[in-house]
């Protein structure tokens, strides 16, 4: 048992956290987006567009930074290359496309001169849910996807030598 098989518990849990932290944002996010209006007086409407504003830059975005490298540093640490896991990434670039949607949609609303109406948080919220449902279902069952066509260099590692040792199962 090499030292970097010790390591795999602690990277796990840093991944699971901030993915906690990232998720919770990206639900709570729409929502404090749907209290940005200006009609509720100055000083209420300027510390909710700072409370989201760092909410955003602050916590949401180094959350998901954190977990998107940790992921795939344990896809390497513990070798797993198998096609739920892709299926999985595809899942994860879609929440990657809501954070930015949600960044786009912070910036329009309360950066931007002009009348900005914020979306109803219902369904931007009901579609996150789908992503967040099956990288929970896919993570969880690992199911056997191998009736799915992929590309063989996608199935197997190349056998090239990484820059570290890696343990083996």
């Amino acid at each position: 048992m090499s030292w970097l098989d010790g390591l795999v518990p602690h990277v796990k849990a840093l991944h699971v956290g901030m993915l906690l932290l990232w998720c919770s944002g990206l639900f709570a996010l729409p929502l404090m987006l749907a209290r940005h209006d200006p009609a509720i007086g100055q000083s209420d409407y300027a510390r909710i567009r700072r409370a989201t504003h760092y909410a955003y830059t602050l916590f949401v975005t180094p959350a998901a930074v954190i977990a998107i490298a940790s992921g795939t540093i344990l896809i390497f640490l513990r070798e797993v290359f198998e096609v739920w896991l892709f299926a999985k990434l595809g899942f994860v670039a879609l929440l990657v496309t809501f954070h930015v949607w949600i960044g786009y949609v912070l910036v329009a609303v309360a950066e931007r001169e002009g009348a900005h109406h914020a979306p109803a948080p219902g369904l931007p919220l009901a579609l996150l849910m789908v992503p967040v449902l099956a990288i929970l279902t896919l993570v969880l069952a690992k199911p056997d996807l191998a009736e799915i066509p992929v590309p063989g260099w996608l199935a197997e590692p190349l056998g090239r030598q990484l820059p570290f040792d890696v343990p083996r199962r």
